[in-house]
């Protein structure tokens, strides 16, 4: 039997939906449905809808292949998440969406994102979402997708071209605003989504640029949670303690963080007085997002590209490797943490926690996972970090070390000689330097560090950054990851 309405009191779970969630009307459209969305900002939101009422049901919308909305449409949109930490699991149903539909359906999502009753519009689209250029911040003009929507703004491709094209419906009809609110990994995501908005409408329609700039808000918020692609194995683990079919699951680990900057136009759910712990709402999200992306995400790309190179395939069995246990550690203590600014926060305990977390053996997160997209990843996950480091004279031989592994791995080949299916949207232009300059690995360097979708100019030329590249590219080519993390630490 399929999880759907008519079974769920047959459910072994230890948190339903109530009737009064069930029976809410839509609030929220998300614009990238994905799995991180159903275990962290739909599950939260559904909690709120249980414990306080609203009409906040989300319609969600989905990009690519990923077919979520054939999972979720049979089972009248219920899906557990299953939240495990090594042997235990306890299961959540979630009951906050009430439709999933795919960007090509334009029209149905445009109808839905121009409705009053819409008062927010979340993304999390993964940071090429935003059509932006991450050395700068700027919307990438150029952007296939871009260039589509300004030319066909009834019916947009991207999600900043969506958001636009709802904003100058509702303000031709008189409508209120939506809040647009990024849950992506991005430093201050909420100015990154205002700026490439701005700078599409204005391009667009500069009356609707400045209608936008008066009457439209863009919150910042960090989000953490680690939720992995599902396997067959999550889906036979979940539904054997379910005791239910249900192919939209997610697995997901215990800790789950969301602080939420309070600049909503029209309202929203009482998500930080749920029973959940560790969801907030304040002024100031910066310092959280830095700790996040610089000692989370930061080490998690260390893990992946090193990591998938010494032949881990997941993060648990990476950091069970003592070495790379000490490597992480020592890049969290010696070379990240100074330049965290952070009030009210133990750090020492926050990062005991990140290696418990890392640790937990019942998330199969993928190493080849979390390497996807590194030219987007990289400026605020590493860079940002390095650039304070310079100006401070800290040393960082594990951050380079980590960039030279991303350089090593969208080579596309592995150490074994085996393809590495390497996603990421410059991995063409990648391929072209490793086969033209392959051999001179000093000029490898320089062609990576020209890239300025990616690396700074002030990074490019600085001769430390180009002289430690190169020792660190040398070490891994000459010796492999695993014996380049070891020699590290002696």
């Amino acid at each position: 039997m399929r999880l759907k309405l008519s079974s769920l009191e047959q459910a072994h779970a230890q948190i339903k939906p109530s009737q009064r969630s069930l029976g809410a009307g839509v609030g929220i459209v998300h614009l990238g449905f994905g799995a991180f969305h159903r275990a962290h900002q739909a599950l939260i939101t559904d909690t709120a809808m249980r414990e306080h009422g609203g009409d906040w049901k989300i319609v969600g919308v989905s990009w690519g292949r990923s077919g979520v909305e054939q999972q979720l449409a049979p089972q009248d949109n219920l899906y557990s998440v299953g939240v495990g930490y090594n042997d235990d699991l306890a299961i959540q149903i979630v009951g906050s969406v009430h439709e999933i539909l795919t960007a090509k359906q334009s029209d149905q999502v445009l109808k839905y994102m121009s409705s009053p009753a819409v008062k927010i519009v979340s993304l999390t689209v993964t940071e090429k979402g935003y059509c932006h250029l991450p050395a700068t911040g700027d919307l990438d003009l150029s952007h296939p997708l871009i260039v589509h929507d300004l030319a066909n703004i009834d019916a947009p491709q991207s999600a900043v071209g969506f958001i636009v094209a709802a904003l100058k419906t509702r303000q031709q009809n008189g409508i209120k605003a939506f809040t647009p609110m990024s849950c992506d990994n991005l430093p201050e995501n909420g100015h990154v989504l205002e700026k490439v908005v701005l700078q599409f409408a204005k391009q667009l329609d500069e009356n609707l640029y400045q209608w936008i700039k008066q009457q439209v808000s863009f919150p910042c918020t960090m989000v953490d949670r680690i939720v992995p692609r599902t396997t067959e194995q999550d889906v036979a683990k979940i539904e054997h303690a379910l005791g239910l079919e249900d192919q939209g699951c997610v697995m997901t680990e215990p800790f789950l963080q969301w602080v939420i900057e309070d600049k909503f136009v029209d309202g929203r759910p009482q998500w930080e007085a749920t029973s959940i712990d560790n969801v907030q709402i304040t002024e100031n999200v910066a310092a959280f997002e830095e700790m996040k992306l610089r000692l989370l995400n930061g080490t998690h790309s260390a893990m992946a590209y090193l990591g998938y190179l010494a032949g881990y395939q997941t993060v648990a069995q990476t950091i069970h490797d003592s070495d790379f246990a000490r490597f992480i550690r020592n890049m969290m203590d010696v070379e990240i943490t100074p330049s965290i600014a952070i009030q009210d926060v133990d750090l020492e305990h926050y990062k005991d926690q990140l290696i418990a977390r890392y640790q937990n053996t019942a998330l199969q997160h993928r190493t080849w996972q979390i390497a996807m997209d590194g030219s987007q990843k990289l400026p605020q996950r590493l860079l940002r970090t390095l650039d304070y480091a310079l100006a401070h004279q800290i040393s960082t031989p594990c951050i380079y070390l980590t960039v030279a592994a991303w350089m090593t791995y969208v080579s596309g080949v592995d150490e074994q000689g085996q393809t590495i299916d390497v996603q990421d949207p410059l991995s063409e232009q990648f391929a072209a330097i490793w086969q033209q300059y392959g051999q001179n690995l000093p000029t490898v360097v320089s062609k990576f560090l020209a890239i300025d979708k990616i690396f700074s100019p002030q990074l490019a030329r600085n001769p430390e950054v180009i002289k430690e590249l190169t020792h660190a590219l040398e070490q891994i080519v000459q010796h492999g990851a695993k014996a380049s993390v070891s020699k590290l630490l002696q």
